[in-house]
């Protein structure tokens, strides 16, 4: 796979004597230098490293540590999993296992939390995010601060090599943007630290979310016209479609961070997203599977790639393949050696989904033989239906590239161009200047389009009246039914104030079977206690 970045040994040795430091709190870590073996100035001195930095920047979303197992970036205890540690499978859980999309059978006392809405500040699955974000944070403070100007010209890098850097620092400033878009997200007021942070002078700063969000809207801003133009760079990097995106997702959920709604600027950027180029994939299955980095690039704005042979890891979509697969499911039908009996999803998915005279949603994408639609016992596998959206097969139905058939090549879409019709649609209807309800049903139609075979066959199954598209709920139930599994639907659920609400159940929701509400502390994760003991500046979320 043309990965462009590829993250073999040899690329992290040096990123590696950079950016790790087995940081075990990252808050109180924000503005220091991570301890390394080699020396600052000697790597940053040849213009060669400077890549292999970035590609460290950018795994540190899908890798543990400098190899498989072993020596990760972040150390949080022993006997602990580290694949369970990695960036994209801690906010996977954080994002999806708490929702009616998805339930574990893993008989885990923290993860069992997750499973039933009922987590406090001790739950180290909280502390695992929140951690990788801040780590992340810190490796990008750091390339950002050797990347100036001024550092640039002090080692007389000039020409080409300073053009390069320079990219390459819009797009460390784009890495760190995500993360911290992902902090105010999950954990709301967080420290914010910069690279004009003097290393090891004082204790990080808590941020109110607003703080944040300013924050990151002003730097998605001040790095647009630095990246790529949209699919003008290699693929897996961050461009101006990229920076477009997430702040359209920012400004999407501006009134649940901010207080103020931000609706017109969800469409500015949606807008300047649409006009970038982008086309769906033709065959939804496409997107998640071992060749998504080719047969859905026109698709994906920014993805967290994955390769088999050079980026291995228990985490990412190795995790997504393997622990959805269990009971009478078989690891060869999604090209991974065996399964691990985790994850299923809750009834209210695939209720989200009924069939019709009119034909069948290829999205609805669940194994039911010998699997219980209802969830009687939260760690049986069987109960709750099985889910074949993440495979590690190719669209040529073969394999990944790994022979042992365990880790995979699928890369996770993070950004997407289906989830910015979706934005489009629900900003119009909230009320947002510049864009139409017209439009609006055009593009969910385009989804359902492609979702019931439209394209191929010409027909009008599946799709939408505009009264429809207005009905209550009908766009949250869209995006359950388009991006499940994706790392939204918290997020989503929030949004929509229905999250913690008990107008809203599904199954084991605030512990009970038949689910009930949970308190509205919930909508944001506790500060891990961890950090507020290391930083007592810190002030902990309310009710935790």
């Amino acid at each position: 796979m043309n990965k462009h970045l590829r993250r073999g040994a040899a690329t992290l040795a040096v990123a590696a004597a950079l950016l790790s430091g087995g940081l075990s709190s990252c808050t109180k870590d924000l503005d220091r230098y991570p301890f390394y073996d080699l020396n600052t100035e000697s790597v940053y001195r040849d213009p060669a490293n400077y890549i292999q930095v970035l590609a460290k920047l950018y795994a540190g979303f899908n890798l543990s540590g400098q190899g498989t197992t072993g020596s990760p970036d972040v150390f949080e205890g022993d006997g602990l999993d580290e694949g369970e540690t990695s960036y994209l499978r801690a906010y996977w859980y954080l994002q999806e296992l708490v929702t009616d999309e998805a339930v574990v059978a893993w008989n885990s006392g923290p993860l069992q939390e997750l499973n039933k809405t009922t987590w406090t500040s001790s739950n180290d699955l909280m502390r695992n995010s929140y951690t990788r974000i801040f780590y992340e944070i810190t490796a990008c403070n750091e390339f950002i601060r050797e990347t100036t100007d001024e550092k640039l010209s002090d080692r007389n890098i000039a020409g080409q090599d300073a053009v390069n850097a320079r990219l390459f620092r819009a797009e460390a400033r784009f890495l760190r943007a995500l993360a911290y878009y992902h902090a105010l997200d999950l954990y709301g007021n967080v420290p914010l630290v910069t690279e004009a942070g003097v290393p090891g002078n004082e204790l990080p700063k808590q941020a109110t979310r607003a703080e944040v969000f300013s924050y990151i809207e002003s730097e998605l801003k001040a790095i647009e016209p630095l990246l790529n133009k949209p699919q003008q760079g290699p693929y897996g990097r961050a461009d101006q479609g990229a920076a477009w995106a997430l702040l359209a997702k920012l400004y999407l959920n501006a009134q649940v961070y901010t207080g103020t709604a931000r609706y017109t600027d969800c469409l500015t950027y949606c807008n300047k997203v649409l006009g970038g180029g982008y086309s769906l994939t033709p065959e939804y299955a496409h997107i998640f599977m071992a060749d998504n980095g080719v047969k859905a690039r026109s698709e994906i704005i920014f993805p967290i790639t994955s390769d088999g042979l050079a980026s291995q890891t228990y985490g990412g979509t190795t995790y997504l393949i393997h622990a959805a697969i269990g009971g009478r499911m078989l690891g060869s039908a999604f090209g991974v050696s065996s399964g691990w009996a985790g994850n299923r999803t809750r009834k209210n998915l695939p209720l989200l989904f009924p069939e019709n005279a009119e034909g069948f949603d290829s999205r609805a994408m669940f194994f039911t033989i010998g699997q219980n639609l209802e969830i009687n016992d939260l760690t049986v596998f069987t109960d709750g239906y099985g889910v074949t959206k993440w495979s590690n097969k190719k669209s040529t139905g073969e394999n990944g590239t790994d022979p042992t058939l365990t880790f995979v090549d699928t890369d996770f879409p993070v950004l997407r161009l289906a989830d910015v019709y979706l934005m489009y649609a629900e900003a119009v209807l909230r009320g947002g200047q510049g864009g139409t309800q017209a439009q609006a049903l055009t593009y969910i139609n385009d989804l359902r389009d492609r979702a019931f075979g439209n394209k191929f066959s010409g027909g009008t199954a599946g799709r939408i009246t505009l009264a429809e598209l207005t009905a209550p709920n009908f766009i949250l139930d869209e995006r359950g039914r388009e991006l499940y599994w994706e790392g939204t639907r918290r997020t989503d659920l929030i949004r929509f104030g229905r999250f913690t609400s008990g107008s809203y159940l599904w199954p084991w929701k605030g512990g009970l079977k038949e689910g009930k509400g949970v308190s509205d502390n919930l909508n944001l994760y506790p500060i891990p206690s961890t950090d507020i003991v290391a930083n007592p500046t810190l002030r902990q979320n309310p009710g935790y």
